[in-house]
């Protein structure tokens, strides 16, 4: 009884925020409120799969990747502030169960039944990006050496949120231009206060760890997309052989990201306050992930069309592209990465990706009809990346620093 009158006195006790990742002196590891509140956008992610499942069409995919962009952008904006100024405290744990609220009417904004609607959409969005702002008012009151910071946060994500509120009331099409604007602000506000970032470092190992996290939920998706193909099927070969070549693309793509994953470029400091790398590392990460989304429908398409033998155009295309993109925003991400000891094994690695694009756009353009033939060359030029870097590496350890 003790025992858990403690654990209850503690959950209920208000922590004011102060700045982590100046007081931490060992790496930090996601809490467990991070993993859980990681949940919501593992729902309102596959919602925007089975909407992409639909309709592969140009409109579609670019309906996707602005749906994406912006639930990116608010799963970043809380990790970011969690990365400073989580406690962990009874006002945190409710706020944080709002905005995972609002993710969830986000989510079911953007279904196809009754409830689907920009207007809710918009709704949720404003009521999420309103908690950030209560968040970061916390910070100001209590953080006095941050307050510098945290002042133009209010300021830009503020004025993000009232134009995400006015949104609601704005017909459409005039909504999504409010949108896009309020996009920017908010996109734009990080970049205006870098130099006062500086002063407030990020933590090089929990961030990186966060954004790890995410791109692994990302590929969760695939990993259900291609059950999702094969669960309509009976256990032809054509099909089960798809499936294992879909595994084993979205295995070598986790195993591209992880093995050469390297997050100390987070962290800016004074001296660097005007460096791409940082924030060119951060942002990369949507590009990646969006594509990583729409590779798992890909491949749930591709399972199910190996079945009848017969691939329709936009489905190869989704395919082949997301990986293009995938490639393309890891090779960005290891050019941004340079700060490693070994700077020429991330411009290696980055050049083995870009070498790949060339051989997936013939792969694309080719047409082959037969959804197992695309599959097996996706997957052999994933492999061959791998190896290369394989190769790189081995070089590398062998030669002096």
């Amino acid at each position: 009884m003790t025992g858990n009158g403690s654990r209850r006195a503690r959950i209920a006790r208000i922590t004011p925020p102060r700045l982590q990742t100046l007081e931490q002196t060992r790496g930090r590891t996601a809490t467990w409120l991070e993993l859980f509140y990681d949940l919501a956008f593992v729902v309102v992610v596959a919602v925007l799969g089975e909407r992409l499942h639909e309709d592969v069409s140009w409109s579609a995919v670019a309906s996707f990747a602005g749906y994406f962009a912006l639930l990116w952008w608010l799963w970043a904006s809380h990790t970011f502030y969690a990365d400073r100024y989580d406690t962990d405290d009874l006002v945190y744990r409710l706020l944080a169960a709002a905005q995972m609220m609002a993710v969830l009417v986000i989510a079911a904004a953007l279904t196809s039944g009754p409830a689907g609607s920009t207007m809710v959409f918009a709704l949720g969005y404003a009521l999420a990006r309103l908690v950030l702002v209560a968040m970061y008012a916390r910070v100001y009151r209590h953080v006095a050496e941050t307050r510098r910071l945290v002042a133009g946060y209010l300021l830009g994500f503020g004025l993000a949120a009232v134009f995400w509120t006015a949104s609601i009331f704005i017909p459409e099409p005039g909504r999504f231009v409010v949108w896009a604007l309020a996009l920017t602000v908010d996109l734009a506000t990080p970049w205006v206060q870098r130099r006062q970032q500086a002063a407030v470092p990020l933590d090089v190992s929990h961030l990186p760890e966060r954004f790890g996290l995410f791109t692994i939920l990302v590929l969760g998706e695939s990993l259900a997309a291609v059950m999702a193909g094969l669960r309509r099927l009976d256990w032809a070969l054509g099909p089960v052989l798809a499936a294992a070549c879909g595994v084993g693309v979205a295995t070598a793509l986790w195993w591209m990201y992880f093995d050469n994953a390297e997050g100390s470029v987070v962290r800016r400091t004074d001296a660097d306050s005007r460096t791409w790398r940082p924030t060119a590392w951060i942002y990369t990460h949507l590009p990646l992930a969006a594509s990583l989304a729409a590779l798992g429908v890909a491949l749930g398409l591709t399972v199910a069309e190996a079945g009848i033998g017969v691939f329709d155009p936009g489905h190869r295309w989704l395919l082949v592209g997301a990986v293009m993109i995938a490639l393309s925003a890891m090779a960005l991400i290891q050019v941004a990465s340079l700060t490693h000891p070994k700077g020429s094994i991330n411009r290696a690695v980055a050049w083995n990706r870009l070498a790949a694009l060339p051989f997936l756009g013939l792969l694309g353009m080719l047409g082959d009809p037969r959804p197992l033939m695309v599959m097996l060359g996706v997957l052999g030029i994933c492999v061959a990346v791998l190896i290369a870097d394989m190769t790189a590496w081995d070089r590398a350890d062998r030669s002096p620093m």
